[in-house]
C-alpha cells in the first residue's frame, strides 16, 4: 500500500492566535540553566505540539528573540507562552504559591518512576529541566515536591535535555488531557 506524505496545508494546523486562546494541559515546563539554545527551541517546539501552558527560563537560559533558538522551535517560541526569572527558587516560590506541584526530572534517592507516577486532571503541575551537565540545580531538587525520572536500560545514565522533555510532556499530555 502506498502512503502519501501529506503537505503541510492538508495539516489543518492552527494558528498563533488559535493556538494562544485554546485550553493546554496543565503543565508549565521550567528551564533551570539550560545552555544549548537548540534545547531550549526543541523544548518550545515540543511544548507547542502539546499544548504546554508556559516555559519558564531561568538563569542562563536564553530568552527569545534569539536565532539559535528559532532554528529549532520554528516559530513555537512565539505562540507558547513564557516568562524568564533570574533564580529558579523565584519561580518555583511563584508557582507553588499558584497552587502548582512542582516535579524535578532529576536521578535522585526516592525519586519516582516516569511509568508509575499518576497525575491528577484536577491539579497544576511543573516539570523542572535542568543543565545539560550537572542537572536540576540542588537547590531546585530539595524544594520540588518530588522527582521523576526515566527507566533507562542502555550503558549511558542521562538523556539529552530536549529528548527528555520530549518524553515527559508526551507522558503527562497522555495523562493530563
Amino acid at each position: 500500500m502506498k502512503r502519501r506524505k501529506l503537505k503541510l496545508e492538508e495539516l489543518n494546523r492552527i494558528t498563533i492566535q488559535e493556538f494562544q486562546q485554546a485550553s493546554k494541559i496543565p503543565l508549565v515546563v521550567v528551564l533551570d540553566n539550560v545552555r544549548s539554545q537548540n534545547n531550549i527551541g526543541s523544548v518550545f517546539r515540543t511544548s507547542d505540539a502539546f499544548r504546554v501552558e508556559e516555559i519558564i527560563l531561568c538563569g542562563i537560559t536564553a530568552t527569545p528573540p534569539n536565532a539559535e533558538i528559532h532554528k529549532t522551535a520554528l516559530g513555537a517560541e512565539d505562540s507558547v507562552k513564557w516568562r524568564y526569572f533570574k533564580d529558579t527558587m523565584s519561580a518555583l516560590e511563584l508557582l507553588k504559591q499558584e497552587g502548582y506541584i512542582v516535579y524535578s526530572i532529576e536521578q535522585a534517592e526516592n525519586s519516582q518512576s516516569l511509568e508509575t507516577i499518576m497525575l491528577d486532571k484536577n491539579k497544576k503541575y511543573a516539570i523542572v529541566l535542568g543543565h545539560e551537565v550537572h542537572g536540576v540545580d540542588q537547590h531546585v531538587v530539595n524544594s520540588s515536591d518530588g522527582c521523576i525520572e526515566i527507566p533507562q536500560y542502555g550503558t549511558k545514565h542521562s538523556l539529552n535535555v530536549s529528548v527528555t522533555a520530549g518524553i515527559v510532556i508526551w507522558d503527562f499530555f497522555k495523562k493530563l488531557r
